[in-house]
C-alpha cells in the first residue's frame, strides 16, 4: 500500500500521520513542489495526503505548479482514492472540485475549538462535539458541489468537509506535533499580529502535551475513517 503526499513548502510535513502511516504498513511517497519534483499517477497510489503552506490556491502566477496539483487532485478524487487535505490541502481540494476560495472575515492562528456539524447521514465522519485544535489559515471557500460540511468554529463557518465517502478537507491541523508547531512559529511568525483570533508565539508554544495528543488521536480516527480500518461510518 502506498501513501503519496503534497508537500508545498520544507518545514509543514505529515507530523503524526507519518508515524500512523507506517504503522498501518503503508510506504510513503511525497511531491516537494518547491523542490521541482514530478507527480506519480493516480493509480500508482492508494491515499493521497494533500499538506499545509502559505500560499494561496490562487496564486498560479507565483506558482505556476498549483494547476498541475488541482488537476491531479481531482483525478484521484476521480479516481476513487481516499484523499486529506489539510489547510491548504482542504483548500486545493475545494478549488479542484469547483469551491471559491478566498480570504475569511478573520485570520485564526493557534489553539481554537472546532465544533461538529450535524448530520443524519451514517456516511459522514463524527467530530466530537467540540474539540480544541490547532489553526494557521486566513482563506476560507466555498463547499464543492456535493460536499457536506461537518465541523465549523466562531471563527471559520467551514472548518472542515466532507466529499463522498472518501475524501476530506480540514481547515485545522490535527496532525501538529510541538516541533511542527514551532517550525510554523519561526517561519511565519510575522503573520502573529494580534486580532480576535490570533495568539501569541507563547500561547502557541505552551500548549501541554495532552492537547497534541489529543488531535493526533483524532487524526488517526480521520485516517482510518477514510480508510476503512477504524472510526465507524455510524
Amino acid at each position: 500500500m502506498r501513501a503519496h503526499y503534497l508537500q508545498h513548502v520544507p518545514f509543514e510535513g505529515l507530523g503524526s500521520i507519518e508515524p500512523w502511516l507506517k504503522a498501518a504498513g503503508y510506504t510513503i511517497t511525497v511531491t516537494r513542489f518547491f523542490a521541482g519534483e514530478e507527480l506519480p499517477t493516480p493509480d500508482e497510489i492508494d491515499l493521497l495526503v494533500v499538506m499545509g503552506g502559505p500560499m494561496s490556491v490562487n496564486d498560479e502566477d507565483e506558482f505556476p505548479w498549483l494547476g498541475r496539483e488541482k488537476n491531479f487532485v481531482r483525478e484521484v478524487i476521480e479516481a476513487g482514492k481516499p484523499v486529506l487535505g489539510i489547510c491548504l490541502g482542504a483548500q486545493l481540494i475545494a478549488s479542484a472540485m469547483g469551491g471559491r476560495v478566498y480570504p475569511n472575515r478573520f485570520k485564526e492562528i493557534g489553539w481554537f475549538p472546532v465544533e461538529t456539524v450535524a448530520s443524519k447521514n451514517p456516511e459522514t465522519f463524527k467530530f466530537p462535539p467540540t474539540v480544541e485544535v490547532f489553526h494557521w489559515h486566513g482563506e476560507t471557500f466555498d463547499l464543492p458541489p456535493g460536499a457536506q460540511l461537518i465541523a465549523r468554529s466562531a471563527g471559520c463557518e467551514k472548518q472542515a468537509f466532507q466529499l463522498g465517502a472518501k475524501v476530506i478537507g480540514l481547515q485545522f491541523h490535527l496532525e501538529t506535533t510541538p516541533d511542527a508547531a514551532h517550525a510554523l512559529v519561526v517561519h511565519c511568525g510575522d503573520e502573529l499580529l494580534p486580532a480576535q483570533y490570533v495568539q501569541s508565539a507563547e500561547q502557541i508554544l505552551t500548549a501541554p502535551a495532552e492537547t497534541y495528543r489529543a488531535i493526533n488521536q483524532l487524526m488517526g480516527k480521520v485516517l482510518g475513517f477514510l480508510l476503512g480500518t477504524t472510526g465507524s461510518r455510524s
